[in-house]
This record gives C-alpha cells, sequence and structure tokens, in this order.
C-alpha cells in the first residue's frame, strides 16, 4: 500500500520530506549565535552621594533645585513632593535603578528619602563593562627589533636641493592708471 501512495504522489512525499528536515535543522540552532543590539537607555537625572550628603532640612526649594537638578516628577497632586529618579539599562551589563524624593513643607526642605546612591568615581567604575580578555598586541619595538628595521633598509643619502632662482621685486599695479 505504501508503494501506491509513493507511486501515485512522489512530489508529496519530498515536499514532506523537505519540511521535516528543515524543521529539524531548526532545533539545532542554538540561541547565543545571533544577539540583536540593544541600545542604551538611559532615563532620569543621576544624583550622587555627594549631592545627597549637600541636602540639609531648611533649603528652600531653589537651592534644592540647584543642587539636584530639575525633578524628574513633581505632580500636581503632591506639589511638596520632588522625586528623582535614575536607570540605565546596556547590554552586557546589569540594569542599574536609583531613586531620590525630597519633601517640602511650604518652601522649605524638611524630608530626604532615598536609595543606596554611589559616588560619582563609583558610579562611573560601573560604567565599564568587563572587556573579553585576549592577548594584547606588542606596542614597543626592542633594541633587536630596530637594528633588524635599520639593517634591512638601505639608507640613501638625500642629494643637497639647489637653492630657488629669487622672485620678482616689482609687480604690476592692481588698479589702471588714472589718466
Amino acid at each position: 500500500m505504501t508503494a501506491s501512495l509513493i507511486s501515485r504522489f512522489p512530489s508529496a512525499w519530498l515536499v514532506g520530506l523537505v519540511l521535516s528536515a528543515g524543521l529539524a535543522g531548526c532545533g539545532s540552532v542554538h540561541q547565543d549565535t545571533f544577539k540583536p543590539y540593544v541600545p542604551e537607555v538611559v532615563q532620569g537625572n543621576f544624583v550622587s552621594k555627594e549631592q545627597r550628603q549637600a541636602l540639609r532640612p531648611g533649603m528652600v526649594k531653589a537651592q534644592v533645585r540647584d543642587i539636584l537638578g530639575t525633578p524628574l516628577v513633581s505632580s500636581l497632586f503632591h506639589a511638596d513632593r520632588w522625586d528623582y529618579v535614575f536607570s540605565i539599562k546596556r547590554q552586557g551589563v546589569s540594569a542599574q535603578n536609583f531613586r531620590l524624593t525630597v519633601v517640602f513643607k511650604g518652601d522649605v526642605l524638611d524630608q530626604i528619602e532615598s536609595d543606596l546612591l554611589p559616588s560619582e568615581s563609583e558610579f562611573a567604575g560601573r560604567l565599564v563593562r568587563p572587556r573579553a580578555t585576549g592577548q594584547t598586541p606588542k606596542l614597543e619595538a626592542t633594541e633587536e627589533d630596530l637594528k633588524r628595521f635599520t639593517a634591512n633598509k638601505p639608507q640613501e643619502a638625500e642629494a643637497p636641493r639647489p637653492a630657488l632662482a629669487p622672485l620678482p621685486s616689482s609687480y604690476p599695479p592692481l588698479e589702471p592708471a588714472v589718466r
């Protein structure tokens, strides 16, 4: 019976065989083979530990704005609360999120709430991606390398160039003579 089916529909069997081989090939591709580009996403204003330490209860809103910058979130419903949120997502590095909230009573700073904030140098150190270790190229030539280079290159004596003829010191007038 199978011989009669194969003889009746040879192209259908061939298509089925090609499809099953193609689907079997899809299972052998590793997920790490293709890595799409993931853009760097930076949102908010970074507030460092030094900026946080500069804040003191009793400061007015203008002083706080001078130290921290414009708040990322200032709500109409919470006019006395400013939120500073910062997040950075980069390919190959874990996401970093920092939050600082300042609460005012009237125009005066009353309360400060924040995550553990890094200093500016600590944050800059976190931005560096771990590099793949490989053999670094030799960037400095040894004395033997320099001697080999000068031995292979014949030194040509540069012939003195003939002195150029002096340029004329008399030039024609730029404007026509007036009569």
